[in-house]
């Protein structure tokens, strides 16, 4: 009785469908179809009430299943044409040849009783995945009609999902189960509201579908989902064969177990990727020779540029000439601003263009995705999460906007402009291949960016450098005058002073002439010139001259007869540099000394004071670290480093030995000759 109900209600259903399509005025041979399937159903749904009655056998059962799966079949089929066509077209194309194949064999041999009743469910198994995979081609390539085509998909996508089902376990056991079976009218009568609202929606029947990687992947995976539950099938009814009681529990276990994984499966990327890899390299021909196009790039960046603007325009043009378009600009994104670094063929901006251009900002910084704005005005669901005003696109003339991020961050963009027979549509080969060519694009001027970068950083760094030698010569040179200012009272009216001191001004004015020149001409040191030289003389003339105005004053407690090869005013500055140090460190009451002995090298220089010392780790670390001192802004820091240097550049060394709290002691290893470009 609950059958009849059910199959009942699928029947009035349909006949008020079928009223309702004669009122509906919309020519065309799907309309046509679609009224022959609608009666389809209706004397479907007579035939399952007449069996439930016993009033016919099962094949009038049989004739209506075959019948109406091929009317169907062929009006999806002819919805998969955009173009008007006769009945005899339809009929000749091979979508239509494929579809109502099965239904014909199901209708001729199994209404001739040449094929048995088991293979006749199979062949009714296999049916609603053809239906399933037009469907699903119908639903992809909709485009921006796929919200009218929806309820229809989902009608015909529902009742052939529950057909599968049903025939599927019938196969298993030769047998249709009643539960499938009266279950079956309430569903068909319950999704008739889709159908409906379908016929209600669609103002024009017909989809024009090509042949592309998506079709075949999806299709593909549709396949695959029935043979694997074709599998699982089989896996079931073995289990009921063997089993016993318990065999229905575990059928139902196995089955939501595997449909569970069929979902998790075909959720995943990384399947659905490997799957579309596949039919990539096996059935199509690829787009690009990425090879060569890789080459082809890779050559046109390889030009040498004078500046920075050249290298904007080498960028652009090489990512223009990668597919073929004429015109386009680079705009580089500084905060809020704007930056166009590059141009070549293209107009300027227009404030709605523009206006646009912030709006994609915004979405670009959160997803790396090309932008095709002719498919952003006509497949808006595409870019899921992206808000602009489309009344305003139609008037952009750019068509591709091609994101540049450094360290994930929004560089810049470039636009692209092409005319209506130059565009090209962007699908996901030509996106992978436009984001090969932007990111070795993006890696050539960055390059550039960071060479630019890198070369004024080292010229403030050069100059920086110089001037803080300078600037320390200036101190000492300060020194020395402020060490005259302080003799001036005392020795005024000594003639002897007066001497020395024109002497010293003049040797201060030398200096500060050097130093000018220095900082006119951005060099750290000029050449100097070395000549032979007394050490003992060298060594007390700095002490006498230089070192009187602290206290300790240093003493010279040995000095033995030694010549050296040296540049006065260069090693003068490295023993002022260490005694004035040596001074710093120690009270007013302690000792520095000075001792001049011959060494393996040839001479050894040794200071030794009685001060506050050092760490082993603050003379590893930090003692010869320029620009690092302990004097705070009275000091440099630079005085114990260019002592070193100086040293080591004349093929000496410098040897440090100190204590805390009991003094230390540099020694000074110096060559008999010192370099002459030292």
């Amino acid at each position: 009785m609950l059958d009849v109900i059910g199959y009942g209600l699928g029947l009035a259903g349909n006949l008020l469908l079928f009223l309702l399509l004669l009122t509906v005025r919309r020519p065309g041979l799907p309309k046509r179809l679609l009224l022959i399937a609608v009666v389809t159903n209706l004397l479907w749904s007579v035939a399952h009430i007449s069996v439930a009655k016993g009033l016919t056998g099962t094949s009038w059962l049989l004739f209506s299943e075959g019948a109406k799966s091929l009317i169907w079949l062929m009006f999806i089929s002819s919805v998969l044409k955009r173009d008007s066509l006769r009945l005899r077209g339809l009929l000749a194309q091979p979508v239509t040849l494929f579809s109502i194949s099965l239904p014909l064999i199901f209708l001729v041999l199994g209404g001739a009783g040449l094929l048995p009743f088991k293979w006749l469910l199979l062949i009714q198994t296999v049916i609603p995945l053809v239906m399933l995979i037009l469907l699903e081609t119908l639903y992809r390539q909709a485009g921006s009609e796929r919200w009218h085509y929806k309820p229809l998909v989902l009608y015909l996508g529902a009742t052939s999902l529950f057909d599968f089902v049903m025939f599927a376990d019938a196969t298993m056991v030769s047998s249709i189960d009643p539960m499938f079976w009266t279950a079956r009218g309430y569903i068909y009568a319950l999704l008739l509201p889709a159908l409906v609202i379908a016929i209600r929606r669609i103002k024009h029947w017909g989809i024009e579908i090509f042949i592309s990687r998506d079709v075949v992947l999806h299709s593909s995976l549709l396949l695959l989902a029935g043979g694997y539950l074709f599998v699982m099938a089989i896996a079931g009814y073995a289990i009921r064969y063997v089993g016993g009681d318990w065999s229905g529990v575990v059928q139902l276990v196995l089955l939501f177990l595997s449909l569970t994984l069929l979902l998790a499966l075909f959720l995943s990327n990384t399947l659905r990727a490997r799957i579309k890899v596949f039919i990539t390299k096996h059935f199509f021909a690829n787009q690009y020779d990425y090879r060569e196009e890789w080459l082809k790039v890779s050559q046109s960046l390889s030009g040498s540029e004078n500046n920075l603007q050249q290298v904007f325009d080498n960028g652009l043009s090489s990512l223009m000439a990668a597919i073929n378009y004429p015109s386009g600009m680079l705009l580089k994104f500084s905060g809020e601003n704007q930056q166009l670094v590059s141009c070549i063929e293209h107009p300027p901006l227009t404030a709605i263009e523009k206006e646009v251009l912030e709006q994609l900002k915004v979405f670009l910084q959160q997803k790396h995705w090309l932008i095709d704005i002719e498919e952003l005005r006509y497949r808006p669901f595409v870019y899921e999460g992206l808000k602009v005003n489309h009344a305003i696109l139609n008037q952009c003339r750019f068509q591709l906007v091609l994101p540049f991020y450094r360290d994930e961050e929004l560089w810049g963009v470039a636009l692209l402009y092409a005319t209506s027979e130059q565009k090209i549509r962007l699908d996901w080969e030509l996106r992978d291949y436009l984001n090969a060519v932007i990111a070795q694009v993006a890696n050539y001027l960055f390059h550039y960016e960071a060479a630019k970068e890198v070369a004024e950083n080292a010229q403030f760094a050069a100059f920086n450098r110089m001037s803080a030698f300078v600037l320390h010569d200036l101190k000492n040179v300060l020194a020395q005058i402020d060490l005259i200012l302080c003799n001036a009272q005392q020795h005024k009216n000594n003639p002897e002073f007066i001497e020395d001191t024109f002497e010293t001004l003049a040797h201060t004015k030398s200096r500060m002439e050097k130093m000018l020149r220095q900082l006119t001409e951005k060099k750290e040191a000029l050449p100097s010139s070395t000549r032979p030289l007394n050490l003992g003389s060298l060594v007390t003339k700095v002490i006498q001259e230089r070192c009187q105005g602290l206290l300790p004053k240093p003493k010279l407690v040995q000095c033995d007869e030694l010549e050296l090869v040296l540049d006065e005013e260069k090693f003068s500055n490295v023993l002022y540099h260490l005694v004035s140090n040596a001074q710093q460190a120690t009270a007013d009451n302690g000792s520095v000394e000075l001792s001049i002995s011959k060494s393996e090298m040839g001479a050894l220089v040794e200071i030794t004071d009685t001060g506050c010392g050092m760490s082993p780790e603050f003379i590893a670390t930090r003692l010869f670290k320029p620009f690092d001192t302990t004097k705070g802004n009275a000091g440099m820091g630079i005085g114990a480093y260019d002592a070193k240097n100086y040293i080591e550049k004349i093929g000496g060394r410098i040897e440090v030995a100190s204590q805390v709290g009991e003094g230390s002691r540099f020694s000074l290893f110096l060559p008999v000759t010192a370099a002459n470009d030292a």
